[in-house]
């Protein structure tokens, strides 16, 4: 049985730069094995659904809760890879920062973070498959934003 995480693609809006480049997305660099930088994520517990484990992980790694956030309706990505020859699926769906100003806090299993346009968030995540999700997350939003105008 394939072992089973689930986060958040978290972002902020900045109100001093024009859309679709005002958008930065949350990526945590981690402080163990190759240091890659992923969006907050975690494993599910059992019993647990996915979207509360969303909710708990991105709470406990970022220090972001449920009355921060915003989850988005109409997106969900689902990732599908081998860690240690053992398969694994994460979902991820996406959560404005209410306040863009809110403080990241940072659990110990962080060493890092950083607020990134989407370009930059993809060199920084590294694997293809991750750098996908993220752009489709950025054309969700630009979709969003031609609704609005």
């Amino acid at each position: 049985m394939a072992l089973r995480a689930c986060g958040f693609i978290v972002f902020r809006r900045l109100a001093v730069v024009p859309p679709p480049d005002n958008i930065e997305y949350l990526l945590l660099q981690t402080s163990y094995g190759e240091h890659h930088w992923t969006p907050p994520k975690g494993h599910v517990d059992p019993g647990e659904e996915d979207l509360i484990t969303a909710l708990r992980e991105t709470k406990e790694e970022a220090g972001l809760g449920a009355e921060q956030l915003q989850v988005l309706d109409g997106f969900v990505q689902e990732l599908r890879y081998e860690v240690r020859g053992r398969p694994k699926e994460v979902l991820y769906w996406l959560a404005e920062l209410r306040d863009p100003g809110t403080a990241v806090t940072l659990s110990d299993e962080h060493q890092d973070y950083r607020w990134a346009r989407v370009e930059e968030a993809c060199t920084l995540a590294q694997y293809k498959d991750l750098q996908d999700t993220l752009r489709a997350a950025h054309r969700h939003l630009e979709a969003d934003l031609d609704k609005q105008q």
